[in-house]
């Protein structure tokens, strides 16, 4: 790990309150420190990197000038909060993020108190931080509330619904706009900075603060005055979006400037009302291969600092790879498809479809509402939508599937990547609960492949269905059965029987197959890849409910409410009273680790399923033993 001696300056940072210690002359010498350090920790973990190297000095700048934590810092998502995690006395904890036991990749409230809301999904930070700074007003506190939002996350609506609503409200609320890939404006440089600091400063803020209280008394020369401004303001900056949202803009300045963003952020502090800061970083700043190519810097595995990263080769593919070459085969075959993503092109393997179909693929920004509902549009008009979306980002969209997808019995077909566990990244992006918020919806066709040619099968299956279909898979690689090039439909509801056994019968959903088989082995038990959540195989539940002593259900989603109970359900209508177990993710938000830590603690590797079959069937022995006895 990195040895803090390394670092003159770092090595004595324990808290905001050491770094408000240090002369402006030392925190640029600081901010080369802590790049360091994070670029040195990073390549001994993996984790998000990029970002992080982009908002060192906005961070830095921040925790000297607000009195955190009694002022609020709101991150936006997590990807830029490690220069934060550094300063705020979790320097020596960055070598553990996003193992087990260790620090959070996200924020965490239970982690520090510095945290002040948790995130790891994008674009929470400005409704989190008006419903924060509205508190203090109502308790009366002088406490300063900051939002600090980036990464792409001013994309999605939510971040547009708080600011609409937060420039409506009399409340002391700073947003910073951290835009690291200057999407709105170039316009930086020593007159940007000039005209912010003076546009923030004391001289015309009290000018600005006593003409309203003249002009007020004669409306309309109030108008005129506060039309003429915002036009004057809107020619020489680019915030006359934020200005008719009710925010006082400020910007763009460079955010690795750090005296000018002492200065600015000084002024601003002292200013009330709703207020909408432009800082323009570059993102994988300090680190000259993040700085080159910050999409693959995003997130990484451990690298060789000196080396940078190298290419893994051979094997199978992993799932997201099937799905990635599944799209550019099917969109060869058939012209109607068109391939969506809320802003996940690399991490759900649309880059070679972008590439090769460009006028097919939409990225739609972090927006997974308007993805679903731009599908819905589409396939309304006889096109063939994919929409590539993580399991954990589906929640936030669920609405529109239910009522703009399923509602309209529409053919969009969703490949649901990340889902069941996803180790180091933690609750925030585990897809635990989409077979049960899936299952429900009438008409959806949901499945799960247990391999990755079963996968491949299965999106050529539900692509070709006159409705809504559901593929979810699991992050990584599968078993390494290697993909046909060919494809074949699948009987839908169609379970298959993978061994046949006695008295125990494994009921599978998707990729906790190999470990049951391995389970069934000492067991002797059936095993029966179900690949169908919804519809079940009735036929096939029935018949081994009716030969076998036990069935268990086995899955990579919570319990509750979860294919399993679909099972259940049958048996139930069917008036079958064979004794049922379920395996599955407990009901509980599991920490970060390994995907294998977390399915060997959830009980969904081998040895755990067949220690809990061991266990029921010694229960059910029992259970009859004591029921012979009562009978003598």
């Amino acid at each position: 790990m990195p040895h803090t001696q390394d670092y003159a300056l770092l090595r004595d940072i324990d808290s905001p309150e050491d770094l408000r210690r240090l002369s402006p002359d030392q925190l640029a010498l600081l901010a080369d420190d802590v790049r360091r350090y994070l670029v040195r920790s990073v390549a001994r973990t993996g984790g998000h990197l990029a970002a992080g190297l982009g908002t060192v000095e906005l961070t830095i700048a921040l925790h000297y000038v607000f009195d955190t934590p009694e002022d609020r810092l709101v991150w936006d998502v997590g990807h830029q909060c490690y220069p934060h995690k550094i300063l705020t006395g979790r320097r020596d904890q960055l070598p553990t993020i996003r193992r087990r036991g260790g620090l959070s990749g996200f924020l965490r409230t239970d982690e520090s108190p510095y945290d002040t809301f948790g995130a790891g999904h994008s674009s929470t930070s400005i409704s989190a931080a008006l419903g924060m700074a509205v508190a203090a007003r109502r308790q009366g506190s002088g406490r300063k509330t900051v939002a600090i939002i980036g990464d792409g996350g001013l994309t999605a609506g939510m971040a547009y619904e708080a600011l609409n609503h937060g420039g409506s409200l009399d409340v002391d609320l700073l947003v910073i706009l951290n835009d690291n890939n200057m999407s709105i404006s170039p316009n930086v440089g020593a007159l940007s900075n000039y005209l912010t600091r003076l546009l923030s400063g004391r001289l015309v803020t009290s000018a600005r603060e006593g003409g309203k209280k003249v002009l007020k008394h004669f409306p309309p020369m109030w108008e005129w005055a506060r039309r003429t401004e915002k036009h004057v303001k809107g020619m020489m900056i680019p915030g006359t979006l934020f200005e008719e949202l009710g925010f006082e803009y400020f910007g763009p300045i460079d955010g690795h400037d750090i005296p000018t963003l002492v200065r600015v952020l000084r002024n601003l502090r002292a200013m009330k009302g709703p207020r909408f800061l432009h800082v323009v970083t570059q993102k994988g700043k300090g680190y000259a291969p993040a700085e080159t190519d910050p999409v693959t810097w995003h997130g990484v595995g451990p690298f060789d600092p000196e080396l940078g990263l190298t290419t893994a080769s051979g094997g199978t593919p992993t799932y997201t790879e099937v799905f990635g070459q599944w799209l550019c085969d099917m969109a060869e075959r058939d012209e109607r498809l068109v391939g969506i993503t809320p802003a996940m092109r690399e991490g759900s393997g649309l880059v070679e479809f972008s590439e090769r179909f460009p006028e097919r693929y939409f990225d739609v920004g972090i927006a997974e509402q308007h993805a679903v509902t731009f599908a819905a549009g589409l396939a309304r008009e006889g096109l063939r939508p994919v929409v590539a979306i993580y399991s954990t980002f589906m929640q936030r969209a669920y609405d529109q599937v239910i009522h703009d997808v399923v509602l309209q019995k529409l053919p969009v077909l969703f490949a649901v990547d990340r889902a069941g566990v996803v180790g180091p990244d933690g609750a925030t992006h585990a897809g635990s609960f989409d077979f049960s918020f899936l299952r429900c919806l009438p008409g959806t066709v949901v499945m799960a492949p247990a391999d990755e040619d079963e996968c491949r099968q299965m999106l050529y299956t539900g692509f070709l269905l006159d409705g809504p279909a559901v593929v979810r898979y699991p992050r990584g690689r599968g078993p390494g059965v290697r993909p046909r090039a060919t494809m074949t439909a699948l009987p839908v509801g169609e379970a298959e029987v993978r061994r046949r056994g006695r008295e125990v019968a494994l009921l599978v959903f998707g990729a906790p197959l190999a470990a049951a088989l391995e389970a069934a082995e000492a067991l002797d038990a059936t095993v029966v890849n179900m690949r169908f959540v919804k519809p079940l195989d009735v036929d096939v539940i029935r018949t081994l409910a009716g030969s076998h002593r036990l069935l268990v259900t086995v899955e990579d989603n919570v319990v509750a409410g979860g294919a399993g109970s679909g099972v259940a359900e049958v048996l139930a209508a069917e008036g079958l009273e064979t004794p049922l177990l379920h395996l599955g993710l407990p009901d509980r938000f599991q920490e970060q680790g390994t995907r294998e830590e977390l399915l060997a603690e959830a009980g969904l590797d081998a040895p755990g399923i067949l220690r809990a079959v061991r266990t029921r069937l010694d229960t059910l022995a029992g259970a009859r033993h004591t029921g012979r006895h009562a009978a003598v």
